[in-house]
């Protein structure tokens, strides 16, 4: 178990949210003898990157919370979905049988995947499954079981009593035309099954019944048993208040939502959870990722290049600042996750706890010793024109005798992600820069440097020779420019592996012939 003097002074999130809950909470959870925390989903369309976010997010939480107190703990992941059907996706097939179905309850529109009984129950599926994969420990709580089942029936009255206030809660927020037709209730039509947003006209209390105008129809409803749903923001409050919420996090696009749903469950009687405003997941050109959209990076996608792992660590770091989360980031934050097991190895208790792979391994960080950088392994991939993890493997193992697939499970991974994720991304948008005169006179003393060196040579002063090449070759103010040229002309980007590393792997006569093959 980790000191407290240094839990008390850790400034990594998790701990720092953790505690806030423990003193925010403390007489509820007392009581309870428990902590819960929810993560939210509407499966609307299919689940995306960002909800992995916020489970992996309140997982840490958790982790952190085992360190604190002794008290049982339970992430509910909980789809809403009840909602009614309200635009269709742009990634899903068989669109026509969306359309037919809009505004009913996602559980009653048709799988247009052909797979489950309804849209509602594929998305859920797909967010368990994934979910499983990860490992994460979870309970899955369904918006139309609960509503169905009776389990919501008893928090449904108490907001029924409550309707007034609620209501005085909500209307000043909204412009003038949505006052007219707003309800905290939405009734499911009788005819068309759809989930109504309509004004209700009466409300009766005693038999948990409301009565609304259905296009010139007066009908009335019972409030219980799924026969209406509540809106949104309403919805929120009586799911915490019903579920005994501790702690939910949320996109900063829900702080508005969350400050009435604070007000709601206090005016029906329990504090509001600790909550956590997470900034939001952008894609490539800066817009917010959307499940209806499905821009961004897949979860599919990620573990098709990179581990889950190196994902988990994405997301832990800086969760209050807004997170591009496209393919061209993957290398970078393999990279990351590589550095910072390496550091791990050296660093006292406090450090450990700041620092984020402490955080992905739940404080069991692996003990695997560094090879080379996954950048670096996309190069190689490259330059040996290996397309198998067994070609690559031997590649590596020509200058690397020592190491082996089995004693370097992390890096064998890596083997075979950076084949996937060259092919897939980096051959694509290769682009060779053809030396001008003077660039491959340049390029051409860098040989003759090169003639200079062996392999047995320490990669520094291999580098340190590179240099002096490129001052010695007009490049004396900006080093920066020789090695982009390098780069460009021998790897197809403005950005590669450090020269000296890179050459003392591939080997001398291995690095001249590829030199001289770009510059023919």
């Amino acid at each position: 178990m980790i000191k407290i003097d240094n839990l008390d002074k850790t400034s990594a999130w998790p701990f720092v949210e953790a505690k806030k809950m423990l003193r925010e909470r403390k007489d509820y959870i007392e009581k309870k003898g428990r902590i819960t925390l929810q993560t939210g989903y509407g499966p609307s369309g299919l689940p995306h990157i960002g909800t992995f976010g916020e489970v992996a997010r309140t997982s840490m939480i958790v982790n952190a919370l085992k360190h604190l107190t002794d008290l049982p703990t339970e992430i509910i992941t909980f789809s809403d979905d009840m909602d009614g059907l309200r635009k269709i996706p742009d990634n899903v097939p068989n669109q026509n049988v969306l359309e037919k179905n809009l505004h009913k309850p996602l559980t009653e529109v048709p799988d247009p995947f052909n797979k489950f009984k309804s849209f509602g129950e594929h998305n859920n599926e797909m967010l368990k499954n994934f979910l499983n994969n990860f490992n994460f420990e979870y309970t899955f709580k369904s918006s139309t079981k609960l509503y169905k089942s009776g389990f919501f029936n008893s928090s449904l009255q108490i907001i029924l009593e409550n309707y007034d206030g609620i209501m005085q809660i909500i209307l000043p927020t909204l412009g003038k035309d949505r006052q007219k037709t707003y309800s905290p209730f939405l009734p499911i039509c009788p005819e068309t099954g759809h989930v109504l947003e309509i004004p209700v006209h009466e409300i009766d209390k005693k038999k948990s019944k409301i009565i609304f105008n259905n296009s010139g129809k007066k009908l009335e409803k019972s409030i219980l048993d799924g026969n209406c749903k509540l809106q949104w923001k309403v919805d929120w409050a009586m799911r915490w208040y019903a579920l005994d919420v501790d702690f939910e996090m949320y996109g900063k696009d829900l702080i508005e939502s969350a400050i009435l749903s604070s007000k709601i469950i206090k005016l029906i009687g329990k504090n509001n959870p600790s909550g956590f405003a997470y900034e939001l997941f952008l894609d490539e050109k800066g817009e917010k990722i959307s499940k209806s959209k499905g821009n961004g990076i897949t979860i599919d996608q990620w573990l098709n290049y990179a581990s889950p792992e190196s994902l988990s660590l994405y997301m832990y770091q800086n969760p209050k600042r807004a997170k591009k989360l496209y393919k061209e980031i993957v290398p970078k934050a393999v990279d990351e996750y590589l550095d910072f097991i390496e550091k791990a190895k050296i660093q006292d208790e406090q450090k450990l706890l700041i620092n984020p792979v402490w955080h992905v391994h739940n404080g069991s960080i692996p003990q695997e010793n560094f090879i080379m950088s996954f950048s670096m392994l996309l190069n190689l991939v490259e330059t040996s024109n290996a397309d198998s993890k067994e070609l690559l493997w031997k590649f590596v193992k020509k200058y690397k005798k020592d190491i082996s697939e089995k004693d370097n499970p992390i890096f064998d991974n890596l083997v075979g992600y950076a084949i996937k994720y060259f092919n897939d991304v980096i051959k694509l948008k290769k682009s060779y820069k053809k030396p001008n005169v003077e660039e491959k006179k340049a390029l051409e003393a860098l040989v003759k440097t090169l003639d200079k060196c062996d392999d047995k040579m320490k990669p520094e002063d291999i580098q340190t020779m590179i240099y002096s090449t490129g001052k010695e070759n007009g490049y004396t103010d900006n080093l920066r420019d020789w090695f982009k040229l390098i780069y460009e002309v021998v790897f197809g980007d403005e950005n590669g592996p450090r020269m000296g590393f890179f050459i003392s792997f591939f080997g001398v006569k291995e690095t001249k012939d590829l030199i001289i093959n770009k510059i023919k």
